[in-house]
């Protein structure tokens, strides 16, 4: 009975797809109606049908990430004609001059390890650029990362005595983002020796409630300009969401450096 019932749904199928070019309602109302006209389908060649959905899967795939970058495209136009704006409050620490015709804004996360990749990027570009590029590093630090908003409260403490010192603590976590994991607080002083900073003024500046009050803006403008995970960058108004590699980041401060010559 039951191989009448799949045999009569397979013709009836047939009967629909030679009578007419059926459309795409007509083929899903027809598989509706006796879902086993697939099973057949399926049964008869297994390894066909395996490899059809693998291409369609691949191809939709393709037409998605076409589409991202279209997007992202159009985004990143728009953000060239109309920049965003982060804060760049005074006093804030920065890598780099402060007359440099690019600045990047970093929205990061001491313990991400995308993080890292960033910051390895950011090391090249500033190679690369040298003092045409500026660094505001900013927080977003992530709740799953227990160690990164400690680490973050380190970071502008140790800013305090000097933006040279900040970069150095900086650096030493990025490097060896394992022992923060592992020793927290404890490599966060160490860190901190390294810098060079005076420790007794370090312990005090850490209960300052601007410290708190810093990284709590820092997300909300993280937020704001649609980061929800890290790292994220703002080229001279133009955003990056993620670990991009060094030739995303050229393109866009090659762009803003050609039209700063216009």
């Amino acid at each position: 009975m039951n191989t009448i019932l799949k045999l009569t749904g397979t013709l009836a199928l047939a009967t629909l797809v030679a009578a007419c070019a059926p459309n795409a309602k007509q083929l899903k109302e027809a598989i509706e109606k006796d879902p086993s006209i697939v099973f057949v389908a399926i049964e008869k060649d297994p390894e066909k049908f395996i490899e059809v959905v693998n291409k369609a899967a691949q191809e939709a795939q393709r037409k998605a990430q076409e589409k991202a970058q279209t997007d992202e495209q159009k985004q990143r136009d728009e953000e060239f004609a109309n920049p965003l704006k982060p804060v760049i409050e005074e006093g804030r620490v920065i890598f780099g001059k402060a007359d440099a015709a690019v600045t990047i804004v970093e929205y990061s996360d001491f313990e991400c390890p995308y993080c890292s990749k960033g910051y390895q990027t950011l090391q090249q570009v500033k190679k690369e650029y040298g003092d045409k590029v500026r660094v505001v590093f900013k927080h977003l630090p992530l709740d799953f990362h227990p160690k990164a908003y400690p680490a973050a409260k380190y970071f502008i403490a140790v800013g305090m005595q000097g933006a040279d010192k900040a970069e150095k603590y900086h650096n030493i976590i990025f490097e060896d983002q394992n022992s923060l994991r592992q020793k927290g607080e404890v490599f966060m002083k160490e860190a901190a020796k390294k810098a060079g900073v005076d420790m007794k003024k370090l312990e005090k500046d850490l209960t300052s409630e601007s410290i708190a009050k810093q990284i709590e803006a820092d997300m909300e403008e993280a937020k704001k300009f649609g980061f929800n995970g890290t790292p994220g960058f703002i080229i001279n108004g133009v955003s990056l969401k993620g670990a991009y590699p060094f030739p995303a980041f050229k393109e866009i401060i090659d762009r803003h450096l050609a039209s700063a010559k216009q």
